[in-house]
């Protein structure tokens, strides 16, 4: 009768995770469609970015959908049977709630090497790509195939372009370029221009033939009209800002052995997922507890505000590892603890009340 109940059990609580896991991703998901697509139209993202863009973030915040997912699955597995009266049945055969813990903890354990593997080796890669994905399509959309028809500004907008047309050679009629320099305007109009992407020290180069270039100060009598033939004008594209400073794309590899605050307080940050799904297999199995006449899904709630409290708690902790407020010896460990602490707290109760 052991195995066979706790097959069942363990069974259900699968099922039920597959499918709570199934659902919170397919929000996340559609949350992050949303914010991809707004940022997609404000930066001119490529289709292609915006689809890899939301395969990273999913991957990156599966370490926070899969533990929360695990304890929704326990509550309402357990919760579902407290409410059918299966439990009190196999409570009077003597088969307690306790004696479900090993293939919970068998199944969350597994749980717990998969986000393990996330945690320390898959976030941060998706992390890092996922940053320089955004630099690369921000400067390909801002320095990319300049379009005909419309304004485009670079330099923040200290320079300014624009094209009537172009040719099915690519080169480009009646062009207008505006650039800002100390103060100084510099307008320039052509008959035609070529553009150049990157080259091997990075600039971009616009081309302008046959125009005429106007320099000064407005408001003052202090410019000059310059015509020209040929009038080439360099365009520098921003430098990588993303480097190995920042401890969310770090390897773990580089973490380890660090005295940096902000390195141990990602280190301890990410050991902190597995640990969790453990624990918070321990607390939803006395959470789960009905009491008569109580719906199935009571519990839920509490499971939620136990989840949004803990994780908050750690978000908070390693902000203080990070500002050096917090000693690394107590670290993240003391969330942990507490959580564990509640969980044999309402084990402890319950065993008592049986």
């Amino acid at each position: 009768m052991k195995w066979t109940v706790q097959r069942y059990v363990l069974r259900e609580v699968v099922q039920t995770w597959l499918a709570v896991t199934g659902v919170l991703v397919a929000i996340l998901v559609s949350n992050q469609l949303s914010r991809v697509l707004g940022q997609a139209a404000d930066n001119q993202y490529g289709r292609r970015v915006v689809f890899d863009l939301i395969a990273l973030g999913a991957l990156m915040n599966l370490s926070i959908i899969v533990p929360v997912g695990l304890l929704l699955a326990v509550v309402l597995t357990l919760g579902r049977l407290y409410h059918d009266s299966e439990m009190a049945a196999l409570q009077a055969c003597g088969f307690g709630p306790s004696r479900l813990l090993p293939p919970l903890f068998g199944f969350a354990a597994v749980i717990a090497v998969g986000l393990a593997w996330l945690a320390f080796v898959q976030v941060p890669q998706a992390d890092r790509e996922a940053q320089l994905l955004r630099q690369s399509a921000l400067k390909e959309a801002q320095f990319g195939q300049l379009d005909a028809g419309r304004f485009r500004s670079f330099s923040g907008g200290d320079a300014v372009f624009y094209a009537e047309r172009v040719d099915q050679e690519g080169v480009l009629h009646n062009v207008f370029v505006q650039r800002e320099s100390d103060g100084r305007i510099e307008v320039a109009l052509a008959e035609t221009a070529t553009y150049s992407k990157a080259a091997p020290n990075g600039a971009h180069l616009v081309t302008l033939f046959n125009g005429r270039r106007y320099e000064g100060i407005p408001g003052s009598d202090d410019f000059r009209v310059i015509e020209f033939r040929e009038h080439g004008i360099p365009i520098s594209t921003p430098a990588e800002v993303l480097g190995t400073k920042d401890p969310d794309t770090k390897p773990t590899r580089e973490l380890l052995g660090s005295n940096a605050p902000a390195d141990i307080a990602q280190l301890q940050f990410r050991a902190s997922t597995p640990i969790m799904a453990l624990v918070l297999t321990l607390v939803a199995v006395p959470l789960s507890r009905l009491r008569p006449r109580q719906g199935r899904y009571a519990r839920v709630g509490f499971a939620i505000v136990v989840y949004f409290v803990y994780s908050n708690l750690l978000s908070a902790t390693k902000v203080w590892l990070e500002k050096g407020e917090l000693a690394p010896a107590i670290g993240v460990w003391w969330v942990h603890l507490a959580a564990l602490a509640l969980g044999l707290y309402l084990l402890l109760r319950d065993a008592r009340t049986a």
